[in-house]
């Protein structure tokens, strides 16, 4: 594997770092500023939802650019980002500074992934995207919980600063590692690059994500009241098993790019299977605080099982602009985070428990399952029709020729 994904990596941990580490700053921020913790939790929104607007926007309007100098580009944007934050003197800047830090997110990953397919072989495309996400994955076991005692110890404007630091350390490796060569865009019109995302196996793809994702977020978004309330864990040691799912989420995502190369669909359905089992045992798991620290390292593990093999099939299925489709499924993972954390708190809301969020996510598990076997189908079914066609453009010079004599 080439050393230039370690710049990708570098450039992952600080975005996964600077995407949670808010949730465990909002009581410190919402102190400082004056305002209530609700009101702090829009900082989480407003990062989430510039990942969805600037993920296919800034794809889109760079498809033309050399991508190593859009990665470039990408990451001063998220130092940017993240130093206005720490010298945000109100709560609307500091809004406004989370939504410009959300921007490169998504297209970072999804110009970082075509990259990086771009620099191996074939056999190994799976692999590259799962040694780019390790960034993403090691940020929870390392970034946010460094990043979170830095900002209660030193205060949450040092953590911004600190996040800031890790982006110009990103820059500086890709500006070394990244070769020029791999990295050139195709000459593609913009309006080429939007019509690619009109396929049906895109907007499947699309939607396996959503789905699936979304059923992660479900129970993740609450999973403290389950470790707290159901597992009897104390509040002190909630920490150290976030970063247990951080661990897990990191074994997924190398087995599942290592899988991915050998079986993309099989890797995919295997990982929504697990998913699904793992969530609908999760009241059971919770009723103890060791099967509690398992659950939560299988939780990580069987979600990210699933992120290389949705993010290659997304640009195999656009392959004619791939990095606008790689984007938009950055998009579509931070919708399911929205979505997937709205489920949840309707299951808690309609008072069926504490820990009632994962089997809600597992049915969303089961629904990403499905709209996976539709895509398959539909794939199945293109793939004959395609082949008649080139036998027919085989044989007619034939049949012409018995015609003619």
């Amino acid at each position: 594997m080439p050393l230039a994904l370690l710049a990708l990596a570098v450039g992952a941990f600080g975005i996964g770092t600077t995407e949670f580490v808010m949730m465990g700053l909002l009581p410190d921020v919402a102190t400082d500023l004056h305002v209530s913790i609700p009101t702090a939790g829009h900082l989480v929104s407003a990062y989430a939802l510039g990942v969805v607007i600037g993920a296919p926007l800034l794809a889109a309007l760079t498809a033309r650019m050399s991508r190593r100098t859009v990665l470039i580009g990408l990451m001063a944007l998220f130092v940017a980002g993240n130093a206005l934050s720490a010298f945000a003197p109100g709560y609307d800047s500091l809004l406004a500074a989370r939504f410009l830090s959300g921007l490169p997110h998504g297209a970072f990953f999804g110009v970082g992934a075509v990259v990086a397919t771009n620099m191996v072989a074939p056999e190994r495309k799976a692999r590259s995207v799962s040694l780019m996400f390790l960034g993403l994955t090691v940020a929870n076991i390392a970034g946010v919980p460094v990043a979170t005692l830095m900002g209660q110890h030193l205060g949450w404007r040092a953590t911004f600063l600190g996040v800031s630091a890790i982006g110009l350390a990103a820059i500086a490796a890709l500006a070394l590692l990244i070769p020029h060569d791999h990295t050139q865009a195709p000459a593609a019109g913009l309006r080429r690059e939007l019509s690619a995302l009109k396929s049906l196996p895109v907007w499947l793809a699309l939607g396996t994500t959503v789905a699936g994702f979304g059923a992660l977020f479900s129970a993740y978004s609450y999973i403290t009241p389950m470790l707290t309330d159901a597992a009897g864990y104390a509040d002190t040691s909630v920490t150290l098993l976030l970063a247990l799912f951080g661990v897990g989420a990191t074994i997924g995502n190398l087995l599942g790019g290592r899988l991915a190369d050998h079986s993309l669909r099989g890797t995919l359905f295997g990982g929504l299977v697990s998913l699904a089992a793992v969530l609908a045992l999760f009241p059971l798991l919770m009723s103890a605080q060791w099967s509690a620290a398992i659950a939560v390292t299988l939780l990580g593990a069987a979600a990210f099982v699933t992120g290389s093999p949705l993010q290659l099939m997304v640009m195999e299925k656009a392959s004619a602009a791939p990095s606008l489709a790689s984007s938009a499924n950055q998009a579509a993972f931070n919708l399911a985070n929205a979505g997937g954390a709205w489920i949840g708190g309707v299951a808690l809301a309609a008072g069926f428990g504490v820990t009632s969020p994962a089997p809600a996510g597992a049915m969303l598990a089961v629904l990403g399952l499905g709209v996976a076997g539709v895509a398959y189908a539909v794939d199945r079914r293109r793939v004959p029709q395609s082949g008649r066609q080139r036998l027919v453009a085989v044989h007619l010079p034939e049949a012409s020729e018995v015609l003619h004599r």
